[in-house]
């Protein structure tokens, strides 16, 4: 990883190039960093939110539920593309000499500019609601919090399955199906209230599930999010309401030091796919 600080002007040259090729040719040119996480919004909103009445038990849900969108869309498109970055890069791969770490790290970069956007339209929406009066440093602190872990969680991922996608193309349905599931696995369509009651009031399971669940990268990530953009935004709205939201509102257990357990977990997993990815580069160009 250390290279890759050392080519910085060809990282910033891929980066540029993700940028700006991404939507070449598309009359909504940027609008689409925007179509896709409103389209998700909308249907887990009417289909959840609406039809199964999670609006009514989780306050503000609206802001909940994209809060929570925004995370996982930068850890699917992160994910996602470092996994396919040595594949769709092969000509570069195989005949010029550079550290191949770039292409994963340029691509989780292009993600974290397309999610920009949808956290600057996060933000817009819980000034509407007030947002401004309930924040606090800890709130701001969690927002970059949430992003670097997510962001290096990504990272690692798409190392460790991005070396094993040069030879074994089965990484990216594996990848598909991660991703399909990051959505549900993370409480980004339901409360976390929900999963400590489902497993220790309703199951009988021991409540160390529920913290292992909690020390997940991406739920995390979600629940910084959730007290960076979603409680500031609806402490009024419960207040004025007058019922009994504060139970959903309840700040997880131990958000501090989960934050520091998640953040070292996330360089695991770094260290890790670096390993890997050390270990099998030898073999890209001949595989490719």
């Amino acid at each position: 990883m250390v290279d890759v600080v050392r080519w910085r002007y060809l990282l910033t040259l891929l980066v540029r190039t993700g940028v700006t090729t991404r939507y070449r040719n598309s009359v909504l040119g940027w609008t689409w960093s925007y179509v896709r996480p409103a389209a998700q919004f909308l249907v887990f909103w009417v289909v959840l939110g609406i039809f199964m009445n999670l609006d009514r038990e989780v306050p503000n849900y609206a802001v909940y539920l994209f809060s929570g969108i925004v995370v996982v869309n930068l850890f699917s498109e992160g994910f996602k593309n470092a996994t396919t970055s040595i594949v769709g890069n092969a000509p570069l791969v195989r005949k010029v000499f550079l550290p191949r770490q770039l292409f994963a790290v340029s691509a989780v970069i292009v993600s974290f500019v397309h999610f920009l956007p949808q956290v600057g339209l996060l933000l817009l929406v819980c000034l509407f609601m007030g947002w401004i009066l309930h924040i606090s440093i800890a709130a701001v602190l969690a927002i970059f919090a949430a992003m670097v872990i997510v962001l290096i969680f990504s990272l690692g991922l798409g190392l460790f399955f991005g070396a094993i996608n040069v030879r074994y193309r089965d990484a990216e349905n594996i990848v598909e199906l991660f991703l399909l599931l990051a959505t549900w696995t993370s409480p980004v369509l339901y409360s976390w209230t929900m999963v400590q009651e489902a497993v220790v009031d309703k199951l009988h399971l021991p409540s160390w599930i529920v913290e292992i669940y909690m020390l997940n990268p991406l739920t995390q990530g979600v629940e910084l999010f959730h007290y960076a953009f979603w409680r500031p935004a609806t402490e009024g709205m419960v207040a004025a309401a007058g019922y009994d939201g504060y139970q959903m509102m309840a700040i997880p257990p131990g958000l501090a030091w989960n934050t520091l357990w998640t953040f070292l977990i996330a360089l695991v997993v770094l260290l890790l796919g670096q390993l890997v990815f050390r270990r099998l580069e030898g073999r890209f160009a001949q595989d490719l």
